[in-house]
């Protein structure tokens, strides 16, 4: 019979999961009505689970997922407010933690054999670690769209008097890739990398390594207007703000089927 609670408790997160992901890629939105739901229901599942089957050691599991969901909750709290996460991807790792705090080894067995040890104790971590590595690997399809991009037109990534350091054009050139200012004002998902600032020896152009929905539109009307006036090339830097969302849900899902990506690879360099 606990198998029911597993396979409910991961349902419930995957249910969850994928419309908040599809909300997230169509409007860059998630409604707090979401977490509102899933909270209070991962929670209840989760407690009953404990409570009919792990009675015998009731205090320690309830310990032990209270440290999880308080360690789990922490941490996202410090990503959110650090500009490393948005308010959904924060509620989303926490409304995992409390719908599964613990890898459910009961209904779904890795690919790879048992669980990695923080799995089995510290559930969301893993899915968050997963997460990461999956879109960091989206770094790898930018740098190539930027390659094939400087042979096809035969023009620079970066124009002369765009003069910033070499880190921030990498980071630039692993995040982003160039468009024309048309497309960047259409497409609402798209964040400018680089802006205009006037000064006195005339207008100074610099990148932004970290976009933000807030001042989008005055960064995007001044490269605009930057472009009308002849200063600056039809084509700038822009990212299109990948929804994590979605990442976490993948996570969640190699997390399940396929294991702990950090920990099978270390097990497997490990011999």
């Amino acid at each position: 019979m606990q198998i029911i609670f597993d396979t409910l408790r991961t349902a419930t997160a995957l249910l969850f999961l994928f419309y908040a992901s599809w909300s997230d890629y169509k409007t860059r939105e998630v409604s707090n009505t979401l977490w509102m739901l899933f909270a209070p229901l991962a929670f209840t599942l989760t407690f009953l689970e404990i409570y009919v089957y792990e009675f015998s050691e009731l205090f320690l599991q309830l310990s032990l997922y209270g440290m999880c969901f308080g360690l789990t909750a922490a941490f996202a709290i410090v990503l959110f407010y650090s500009g490393g996460f948005g308010g959904a991807d924060a509620k989303a790792l926490m409304c995992l933690a409390l719908a599964l705090p613990f890898h459910p080894e009961n209904s779904i067995k890795p690919f790879f054999g048992e669980a990695s040890p923080i799995s089995q104790t510290f559930f969301p971590m893993t899915i968050f670690s997963n997460s990461v590595l999956l879109a960091a690997a989206t770094t790898i399809y930018m740098l190539m769209r930027n390659i094939f991009w400087r042979q096809k037109t035969g023009k620079k990534l970066f124009e002369r008097g765009l003069g910033e350091s070499f880190g921030k054009k990498l980071l630039v050139l692993v995040t982003g890739y160039k468009i024309p200012i048309d497309k960047l004002k259409e497409k609402w998902h798209l964040y400018p990398l680089e802006d205009v600032e006037k000064t006195e020896n005339g207008l100074k152009r610099k990148l932004v390594v970290l976009p933000k929905d807030e001042g989008r539109e005055a960064i995007v009307e001044r490269l605009s207007k930057a472009v009308e006036n002849g200063k600056i090339q039809n084509t700038v830097w822009a990212t299109p703000g990948l929804p994590m969302l979605i990442f976490i849900t993948l996570g969640l899902v190699i997390a399940l089927f396929f294991g702990d990506i950090v920990w099978v690879c270390i097990s497997f360099l490990l011999g």
